[in-house]
């Protein structure tokens, strides 16, 4: 096994719990079990671009596990292989990647712990076929990375949502109203789902089962026969009706992936005011999804794949991430676990535990 010496860190994306039990894992993993340096890049691959780091030791990670959020800061929008920078007052994106491959040299690196999803993971495998050696962490509450069971932050976000559905319940129940809660995951529906099943939800609507605004009614209207005077609705950001489209927020630009989901549960809610003139409230969780504290499943997840990526990497197993399958933690290559999405499968045993228990997902 060849020695290592120093190996470079870095949080891309958005923010995510568990992020700084990542990060204090591979640090005394690789000082304790290897007799590494640690450098830690700040901003995600700003840092990388522009050689801003920190030196991670034992002291700076020590009591960081329980900590939201992550000391080394993080950015969605800055790809090396696109990096924007003003000129000439304009703001033009240029390949900086050789860039960044000198700062790894100049700082005697011999490779790059990435902790990130699935934008992230697209930068790194670019690195890979760079010669860089880089291994994945993967990081995101969005669930969505298909070569992994469970990625860290997923259950805290689930976690968090879930306790919100529990204080919908009651003023929705008081006020005899329609309660929406809108909640983060992109293009899969893996929070609404855990979410609505936990918290009691009436109706969840996710990207993977298009819904019609007439089911959605009808359950409402359903509940209403039987003397259910409120409903709790919980939408994915992503959902959409059938034959219909996603309800984009924004666009920027400047990030790997520049569509912003956002609004699909103040459209909802206006539809369903106008058929049925029930009131109806919308709460759109947003980044409470992302901050806080993780979740004791969530500490030691992240504590795992910690240990994992520096053990990865000190037995030449670059270019891979880490992965838990079952119960063990394996290596697999980036290439493959950025190649799809992991969405909800609409025939799954969970959507049908759902529908055993009277949940609607609009469909039918």
């Amino acid at each position: 096994m060849k020695k290592h010496n120093r190996i470079g860190v870095l949080t891309g994306g958005g923010d995510c719990p568990g992020l700084n039990s990542v990060i204090r894992a591979v640090t005394k993993a690789a000082i304790n079990k290897y007799d590494m340096e640690v450098v830690g890049f700040l901003d995600g691959f700003k840092g990388l671009v522009e050689n801003d780091y920190m030196t991670l030791d034992l002291k700076a990670v020590s009591g960081i596990g329980y900590r939201g959020g992550t000391i080394l800061g993080s950015s969605n929008r800055d790809n090396p292989f696109a990096f924007y920078s003003n000129l000439d007052g304009n703001r033009v994106a240029t390949d900086q990647s050789d860039r960044a491959i000198a700062n790894l040299e100049g700082l005697g690196l011999d490779g790059l712990i990435v902790i990130g999803g699935d934008g992230s993971l697209h930068i790194a495998q670019r690195f890979v076929e760079k010669g860089v050696a880089v291994v994945g962490v993967p990081k995101t509450i969005d669930n969505d990375l298909s070569a992994t069971d469970i990625t860290f932050g997923f259950n805290t976000a689930v976690d968090t949502a879930s306790s919100a559905l529990d204080r919908l319940h009651t003023t929705a129940e008081a006020h005899h109203r329609v309660m929406i809660l809108e909640v983060m995951g992109r293009y899969a529906g893996w929070i609404a789902l855990h979410a609505g099943i936990s918290g009691g939800a009436h109706l969840i609507l996710i990207p993977e089962i298009p819904y019609k605004i007439e089911n959605v009614i009808a359950k409402i209207r359903k509940r209403q026969w039987y003397d259910k005077k409120f409903s709790i609705i919980v939408v994915a950001e992503g959902a959409a009706p059938l034959g219909g489209r996603q309800v984009v927020q924004k666009m920027v630009a400047e990030s790997h992936d520049p569509v912003r989901l956002g609004g699909i549960g103040h459209h909802l809610a206006q539809e369903i005011e106008q058929l049925t003139k029930i009131e109806t409230r919308v709460t759109v969780l947003g980044h409470l999804q992302r901050g806080g504290s993780p979740i004791p499943y969530d500490r030691i997840l992240s504590a795992r794949y910690g240990v994992a990526a520096v053990d990865a990497f000190a037995s030449e197993q670059a270019g891979t991430m880490v992965s838990l399958r079952g119960q063990e933690i394996i290596t697999v290559p980036i290439k493959e676990a950025i190649s799809e999405l992991k969405k909800v499968d609409p025939e799954s045993s969970m959507v049908e535990a759902a529908r055993a228990m009277d949940i609607s997902f609009g469909d039918r």
